[in-house]
């Protein structure tokens, strides 16, 4: 247990400077394309595919790492790809910039799976709700870092994002630092709970996965195609507050985030995975108050997102533990993602067509009617 919380701590610091950069310029993106021209719609595309690349190529990725049980690898090559980031600064060219920000998503697809299963397996004497709880918690502290100080440079440089963009090298020399010592700190306990590569076939990983495996992920897709991409929340910030305020209200939700994380993580082990249904009721609420529009809906919007963000980075990737074995988690883990990305591919462009064309009425209809279905399969998957 002892390493299992050392695992936790090193992945989590680890994580914690990922997320100040990534995380950072998140939130002063989506203002950023609107600055350059960017709509709603377009806006919506790009964090949408941007999500999908992220979440959807972790099938491959999770794969390859269970064939060749290459985990470390892939885990240091996603994070040295963040370097996309703070490149994004010395552009003014959106489609650029736009594919900054996909690559960027490409290196979490990378890594993602690995890092899940390594940590799965160090840990597993920890529990896995509570194993991914405080993992995710460290991760936010980064989150919340991240936004605070783009926000604030943004503030007192009277919005310069080439000076918000560029201070973010510095964090990222000091993620490369923490990757290399967790990487040497942990590599020797991994080899006793990994075979060798089996070299068996795709066909045959899929085989061994459960079907009540499989129908949780359809659920979760549902789910996340009912809910509105945080992207948008922030990108509708224009039309009340000045740009720096967008950055305030992602650390918000970064905020919400950290603080629902273990503590879901927490019930989760406890009670079992019917507590997913909670984030599936709350997840029709961000999408009804950002279509009415207003600051103080966009604010509250922000809360219940960073609520259910904390629930699915915590409790989501709890449940597919204990629905896959672990010597296919890796790919367990990249099709769960990939059904992730593609909700979100789908949210992000229905949502980005709702608000450009204003279609209120269809949109809290759309929401409801997908979150009822994705709660109907989340059930019967939990039983």
């Amino acid at each position: 247990m002892r390493l299992g919380y050392k695992a936790i701590i090193l992945f989590g610091l680890v994580s914690l400077m990922g997320d100040v950069i990534y995380e950072g310029a998140r939130s002063i993106t989506p203002t950023f394309l609107g600055y350059l021209g960017v709509s709603a719609f377009i806006v919506g595309i790009i964090f949408s595919l941007g999500e999908f690349v992220s979440i959807s190529f972790r099938i491959f990725s999770g794969i390859i790492a269970d064939i060749t049980r290459g985990y470390w690898l892939l885990y240091i090559v996603g994070y040295l790809l963040i370097i996309a980031i703070p490149l994004i600064g010395f552009t003014n060219i959106w489609w650029i910039a736009a594919s900054l920000i996909i690559l960027e998503r490409l290196a979490k697809a990378i890594r993602s799976p690995s890092r899940d299963t390594l940590l799965s397996i160090i840990s597993r004497d920890v529990g896995a709700g509570k194993t991914f709880g405080l993992h995710e918690l460290l991760d936010q502290i980064g989150a919340v870092i991240g936004p605070l100080i783009l926000g604030l440079i943004l503030l007192y440089t009277v919005t310069n994002y080439r000076i918000a963009y560029s201070s973010l090298f510095i964090p990222y020399l000091m993620l490369v630092l923490f990757v290399l010592y967790t990487y040497y700190s942990l590599r020797g306990h991994v080899k006793k709970y990994i075979s060798k590569p089996t070299g068996e076939s795709l066909r045959n990983i899929f085989s061994r996965l459960s079907i009540k495996f499989k129908i949780y992920c359809i659920a979760v897709a549902l789910n996340t195609m009912g809910l509105i991409h945080w992207s948008l929340i922030l990108y509708q910030t224009k039309y009340y507050v000045a740009p720096f305020m967008a950055a305030f209200l992602y650390l918000l939700i970064q905020l919400v985030d950290a603080s629902a994380a273990p503590l879901s993580g927490y019930l989760y082990d406890r009670i079992g995975r019917i507590i997913l249904i909670i984030p599936f009721i709350l997840s029709i609420i961000p999408s009804i108050l950002t279509i009415s529009g207003g600051w103080i809906n966009l604010i509250t919007a922000g809360i219940f997102f960073g609520l259910i963000y904390g629930m699915q980075e915590s409790i989501y990737r709890a449940a597919v533990v204990d629905l896959s074995p672990a010597e296919y988690r890796g790919s367990a883990y990249g099709i769960f993602n990939t059904f992730y990305g593609l909700g979100f591919l789908v949210s992000g462009s229905i949502y980005g067509f709702i608000l450009t064309s204003k279609l209120f009425l269809p949109g809290v209809l759309y929401a409801i009617i997908i979150e009822i279905l994705a709660i109907i399969l989340l059930i019967k998957s939990t039983r």
